[in-house]
């Protein structure tokens, strides 16, 4: 109940960096999870961590010897998932600067690249500097996951981000609809 106050809480605060009313369902970090390459990936980063549900559907897959970051922007999601997953690296700073926290991490790329980020919240220039980060970071075949609401899928911010995973990776798929999130959402499974 905490986490579902201090994410309504910094949706109030910053709507366009938050994106949502209530952190995803654990069916949808299921669906995220799913075909995005995790159970062979060496190293896996998480952009937007908020209160930790991809997170923890991602601790439960991956390996081991499996090099996680944590790219959250709002300090106090970026604390609260560190608590609750100790073992894992969290930093606090934007999803523009994955190479450079890699780099801190002693990896030069990422095999799989998680997204809770509001793509269809942020303006053309935040999406193209975000998306050339997730590009830069991600070998040929690696793989990018990130999902919509099913609501806005129509919406010039979504159609825009959508052609731009076209430009960008060789394959983009969607998933079948999650109608147990509030709202209801896809996942788009792309390789580069």
């Amino acid at each position: 109940m905490k986490e579902s106050f201090l994410f309504l809480y910094n949706f109030i605060r910053y709507p366009f960096a938050t994106g949502a009313v209530l952190p995803s369902s654990r069916r949808l970090a299921a669906r995220m999870v799913d075909d995005s390459g995790i159970d062979a990936a060496k190293t896996v980063v998480e952009l937007g961590p908020g209160t930790g549900v991809f997170t923890r559907a991602i601790s439960e897959r991956i390996g081991s010897e499996t090099v996680y970051l944590g790219i959250e922007l709002r300090e106090k999601f970026a604390a609260l998932v560190s608590e609750k997953f100790p073992g894992l690296c969290i930093v606090n700073d934007s999803a523009e600067n994955i190479v450079e926290n890699l780099a801190k991490l002693d990896r030069t790329e990422a095999d799989t690249i998680i997204s809770g980020l509001p793509w269809a919240a942020f303006d053309t220039d935040l999406q193209k500097r975000i998306m050339t980060s997730v590009t830069e970071a991600l070998p040929p075949g690696g793989k990018f996951a990130t999902f919509t609401y099913l609501h806005a899928v129509r919406l010039p911010a979504a159609r825009r981000f959508r052609a731009l995973l076209d430009e960008n990776f060789s394959e983009v798929r969607e998933s079948k609809t999650v109608w147990r999130n509030m709202p209801p959402a896809f996942v788009y499974h792309c390789t580069k």
